[in-house]
């Protein structure tokens, strides 16, 4: 007959992961394959250094606590928005190239077709009969790129139960590590020292604001409890 009809079989073989990595009859490029093979990426945390135990109010403790858990809130957010973006570019490539080399494969079927019908015009009844059988084969080719069209797609559903499930422990190791955050700025309760002289001074100074030096006895005792506390937290290695 004089034309060169393609009647390879094409075959798939994936890893332990479920990864494509042969496809018998198909060529694919080195950069699909190994577009196909790079590992996603995986997220770091931010090393979390517990503070001292502070000298100052409350007020600067529970700031700090809330300093650290937005920061923990963003690096979360932004670790799951690029985590899911290359998801996404991930299966847009290999879609892509599904489909291209699915068409390739359609154009030549399809070529091979209307040469199959020309020669049949001009050829003999011998001629006719092997164009019946080329589209018989033709139909067998439809079948089996429609099987491989279906492997495919069981492919990019794997492929996305797998990254569905890495991000769900991303997230998962994420919020872990707010909840530790959180717990351990729990632990540095910061407390008023002396308070009872601070509260009677303020009384004191409210009972007599026309005559303060009549607080100044307790005024002299809380500074000096001030002190004190301020020793024993150094000696301590506070």
């Amino acid at each position: 007959m004089g034309g060169n009809n393609s009647t390879r079989r094409v075959s798939f073989e994936a890893d332990e992961n479920d990864n494509v990595t042969v496809v018998k009859g198909i060529r694919l490029s080195e950069n699909v394959i190994n577009r196909m093979r790079e590992p996603s990426p995986v997220p770091t945390r931010s090393a979390i250094q517990p503070p001292g135990i502070p000298l100052s109010t409350a007020g600067k403790e529970d700031a700090a606590n809330k300093k650290t858990t937005e920061n923990l809130e963003n690096e979360s957010f932004i670790q799951d928005t690029n985590l899911q973006k290359r998801l996404e570019q991930n299966k847009a490539f290999v879609r892509n190239e599904i489909n291209k080399v699915l068409e390739e494969e359609r154009s030549a079927a399809s070529e091979n077709i209307t040469r199959a019908v020309l020669r049949e015009r001009l050829a003999t009844e011998e001629e006719r009969l092997k164009a019946k059988k080329l589209a018989k084969q033709l139909e067998e080719k439809d079948r089996e790129l429609k099987k491989q069209d279906a492997y495919y797609k069981e492919q990019l559903t794997r492929l996305e139960e797998r990254s569905s499930q890495f991000y769900k422990v991303t997230t998962e190791q994420y919020q872990k590590a707010m909840n530790e955050a959180e717990a351990k700025f729990k632990r540095y309760e910061s407390h008023p020292i002396c308070a009872d002289l601070q509260a009677g001074i303020l009384r004191c100074y409210q009972e007599n604001q026309t005559q303060t030096l009549s607080c100044s006895m307790l005024a002299k005792q809380y500074l000096q409890c001030v002190n004190n506390v301020k020793q024993t937290m150094l000696q301590k290695g506070g």
